[in-house]
């Protein structure tokens, strides 16, 4: 068969199986990236388009792009071996993790300048754990249910709770702002604001208080939340849930500390 014809009938065989449209770009753009390179498909050839990406790519660029390699050769019955995945060394730190002090320090001065937008996008980012896609999605209807239910794949449903305190604090926003219906966060055109949106304007708050910019970003504040829950709770399962992780092994790493909280411990013990 024809190698075009090959990738065509393989993405209809990856929308057959309720892929998701970003893991099936992903996964034709690895498989042509391999046949621009080489013409066909041999073990030898395989390997050498392992080393390819070894030597242009990060850990996790190439093991996404074997893995769909090793898709296709399963999708073709290929009856050689899979490629092997490189290995990634875990860390035993979370990078860049916003501190709960300027967590604190960040709410306060965002209060008082009366920037309630960014106020109340940092709040629920950190009391809910949602992520940037999905914070910018919360509505009126939402803050007053005190929940938002997100649908994934499998028809499975995620549910974010609205912590009672934001949520009494969000109602009263809402109400200043006669905001009465659909999307909460919204940009100076009164339309949704977009993940980008969010970023830069949380760039020029880190700027504005003189923050790291490198903690002042949308997943340092779902990073919090799963640290301040974990040190609160210690219910490992609920957070998995919570965050909507497929895999409780996921959900480990917050039992680990920032290397800003491991360098404090070391120089508080070590005194020899």
């Amino acid at each position: 068969m024809d190698k075009q014809l090959q990738i065509e009938e393989f993405e209809k065989y990856m929308r057959t199986q309720d892929m998701a449209e970003n893991t099936i770009r992903a996964y034709l753009f690895a498989i042509r990236q391999y046949f621009q390179i080489y013409p066909e498909l041999t073990y030898s050839d395989l390997q050498l388009y392992k080393l390819h990406l070894i030597e242009h790519y990060k850990p996790q660029t190439i093991n996404l792009r074997i893995h769909a390699l090793n898709c296709f050769l399963n999708y073709l019955e290929w009856p050689d071996s899979p490629i092997m995945q490189v290995r990634i060394q875990q860390k035993i730190y979370l990078d860049f993790v916003i501190s709960q002090a300027d967590y604190g320090y960040l709410k306060t001065r965002l209060l008082s300048d009366e920037d309630y937008l960014s106020y109340f996008l940092v709040r629920f980012m950190a009391a809910t754990g949602a992520r940037i896609s999905e914070v910018i999605c919360f509505t009126v209807e939402d803050v007053e249910r005190g929940f938002k239910d997100i649908h994934s794949k499998g028809d499975k449903i995620r549910r974010m709770y609205v912590p009672a305190a934001l949520q009494k604090d969000a109602r009263g926003w809402l109400k200043a702002a006669g905001l009465r219906s659909g999307y909460i966060f919204l940009n100076p055109s009164g339309k949704q604001i977009t993940p980008d949106g969010v970023r830069r304007r949380l760039k020029r708050v880190a700027a504005r208080y003189c923050l790291d910019e490198r903690v002042v970003y949308p997943h340092s504040f779902r990073h919090r939340f799963a640290k301040n829950f974990i040190e609160s709770c210690g219910d490992i399962s609920l957070l998995s849930d919570l965050l909507g992780h497929e895999s409780i092994e996921t959900t480990r790493i917050y039992l680990r500390r920032s290397s800003s909280e491991q360098r404090a411990i070391v120089n508080k013990v070590v005194d020899w």
